[in-house]
């Protein structure tokens, strides 16, 4: 009420004078100074009000029609002065809904001094759309013949987009329009509400677009944009309206499919979207076709609620990333037992890495000509304090998983380094100490660079240290690994193939990537002297590695029948059970320093 009343008191004050001047007829003396500010205060009032662009001011007399319409009003309303002048208030801006509302609130006004509220309102735009604002009122001479109501309306169409706009970045996503996660867990909430009074079951698939990272670094951002609009397209056209569908992260989706619960049924579905994406998609001016892993979770076995049926689907969807493009894998309770588990030891390796309980044992490996120790493998061992050893078959894939393997590769690499400095400086006898390093440590992008300066450090040279990398690491291998691996093939680091034969079985790679060795896999080794076919593999891997003038490395030797299969084929090196098993360090200089010999003999 206060802030009204200064507004009419401010506006009578431009005014100056009431608009007729009849008040002041019986002082003719007077009449033409009353005229003349009449005019002048009216000439002030119209140029102000001409003056604010942005705020809509319209005049009305006791009848509703109109007497003022300043240009503001023309581009909020869309009529012009002349089209406004003498029109009725209500017949020009009020919706049909509020027209009787606003004659009666005006008589009352005008008969009883009540007051109309400022207030927000949507008011009627000459082509018929709503336009909010917000409206404040004036009443002038309210007590005389012609009352007078002037309206001034503040345009709130930029306020209200600006709000419906922040609304929907809240609540959807702004590339495919599809919700996000927090609006499609409340809306799956909702329908779960509907199946549970229904007693109907409901399936929930996570699906995560298999290597979409590199369709963006290789293709750029606006053709993995292009991919993804069109896979929403694909999508929805497969979903029934009952169906949700969301995209939760950069490439990954969520459906919820109410009335399946049957596997065999929910297996239907995930063909079809299979098939979604074996189409191919056009980027870049060709055909590309991509595969997405998929994981389900069952409405009400694996969950009750949105953000557990979610979660599920999403630990189910890693399982199947883990086993190859386009997987599937449906929620069971001992995925989530073994992803608690693996978080567990996730957390006591990182307490490992800082309590130094991890430590490397060394395998030799043996010259099948000369039976001297030639190189040393180091291989991560892991003994807690009081504990039983934990496996590394067990404890690097969590380290994968969790990206602590970029803190362990740093370790043994820093490890080796150092003992083999150690050894040089204290005159032990050895070649060379080969550090198996995984596809996901070759990921990070300084990978080359930190095992140059640890080299630096300890003043080794290429050949005291060389690499192991399975096939699968060189065939998936990007242009920015490749070029590194090269830059180390021609500094003269030694480049091993470990578990040669166990991966894509594609020896096309052999020349294209700088290999210095192959190291053929325990499993050949181990029933290659009673089985042709894997005897004829090894003999195959041993003609082409000579040819390629590779060295050729047997693994998981451990009896003398393997030993002798080993010399007939010539291989170069062997290692295994059969001569040593990894040791620890001090173990270790003692078999270098000929204090220990071999159980195996190469001269038997």
């Amino acid at each position: 009420m206060r802030r009204e009343q200064r507004f009419r008191h401010w506006l009578r004050r431009l005014l100056g004078k009431p608009f007729s001047p009849r008040a002041h007829a019986e002082e003719p003396d007077s009449v033409e100074r009353v005229r003349r500010q009449y005019l002048e205060s009216e000439q002030r009032f119209r140029a102000l009000l001409e003056s604010l662009p942005k705020v809509a001011v319209q005049g009305y007399d006791r009848n509703r029609r109109v007497i003022y319409w300043n240009e503001a009003s023309t581009r909020l309303y869309g009529y012009t002065p002349e089209e406004a002048l003498g029109g009725l208030l209500e017949e020009l801006i009020i919706p049909d809904a509020m027209r009787e509302g606003v004659i009666r609130a005006h008589r009352a006004w005008i008969r009883e001094g009540v007051e109309i509220p400022a207030e927000e309102l949507e008011l009627r735009h000459k082509s018929g759309e709503l336009v909010p604002v917000f409206s404040h009122h004036v009443m002038l001479q309210e007590h005389t013949d012609d009352p007078l109501m002037f309206c001034v309306d503040v345009d709130l169409s930029g306020q209200k987009q600006a709000h419906r706009d922040l609304e929907f970045a809240t609540r959807y996503d702004r590339l495919t329009q599809l919700p996000n996660r927090l609006t499609f867990e409340a809306d799956l909430d909702h329908v779960l509400d509907g199946v549970r009074r229904r007693g109907i079951g409901l399936a929930l698939l996570y699906v995560d677009i298999d290597r979409f990272v590199e369709i963006n670094d290789a293709l750029g951002y606006e053709q993995g944009d292009q991919l993804l609009i069109e896979l929403t397209r694909r999508l929805r056209d497969q979903l029934r309206s009952t169906d949700l569908l969301s995209r939760v992260s950069s490439d990954e989706f969520v459906l919820a499919f109410p009335g399946l619960h049957r596997e065999e049924d929910v297996l239907q579905i995930v063909n079809k979207i299979h098939g979604l994406f074996r189409q191919p998609f056009g980027l870049e001016g060709h055909e590309r076709r991509i595969s997405a892993s998929i994981g389900v979770s069952l409405f009400p076995d694996n969950g009750s609620a949105a953000r557990e049926l979610i979660r599920n689907a999403d630990v189910a969807k890693n399982r199947a990333k883990l086993e190859g493009r386009g997987s599937v894998r449906f929620f069971h309770q001992r995925l989530h037992d073994e992803l608690v588990r693996e978080h567990r030891l996730a957390e006591s390796l990182e307490r490992a890495l800082e309590a130094g309980e991890l430590t490397l044992h060394y395998q030799p490996q043996v010259s099948v000509a000369s039976g001297r120790i030639e190189n040393l493998e180091a291989l991560l061992r892991w003994e807690p304090p009081g504990g039983a050893a934990v496996s590394p078959y067990e404890f690097i894939p969590v380290a994968e998983r969790s990206g602590l393997i970029h803190r362990l590769g740093d370790w043994v690499m820093e490890e080796a380094c150092r003992q083999r400095a150690r050894w040089r400086d204290a005159g032990v006898p050895l070649e060379r100490i080969d550090v198996n390093v995984s596809g996901r440590q070759l990921a990070k992008p300084d990978i080359f660079e930190r095992l140059n300066r640890c080299l630096l450090r300890y003043r080794l040279g290429p050949r005291e240290i060389g690499i192991e990398l399975t096939e699968n690491v060189l065939i998936e291998a990007d242009e920015r690994i490749l070029s590194g691996l090269w830059q180390l093939y021609h500094q003269g680091f030694r480049i091993a193939i470990d578990d040669f034969g166990t991966g894509y079985s594609s020896l096309s790679y052999l020349k294209r990537f700088p290999v210095t060795a192959l190291k053929i896999d325990r499993s050949f080794i181990r029933d290659a002297p009673g089985e042709p076919k894997d005897r004829a593999i090894m003999e195959a891997a041993v003609f082409i590695g000579h040819r390629l003038g590779l060295e050729v490395v047997a693994e998981g030797v451990e009896d003398r029948d393997q030993l002798e299969l080993i010399r007939e084929m010539k291989c170069d090196l062997v290692q295994g059970y059969f001569f040593y098993r990894p040791l620890p360090a001090e173990k270790t200089e003692r078999v270098l320093l000929g204090l220990v010999s071999s159980p195996g003999d190469l001269q038997g």
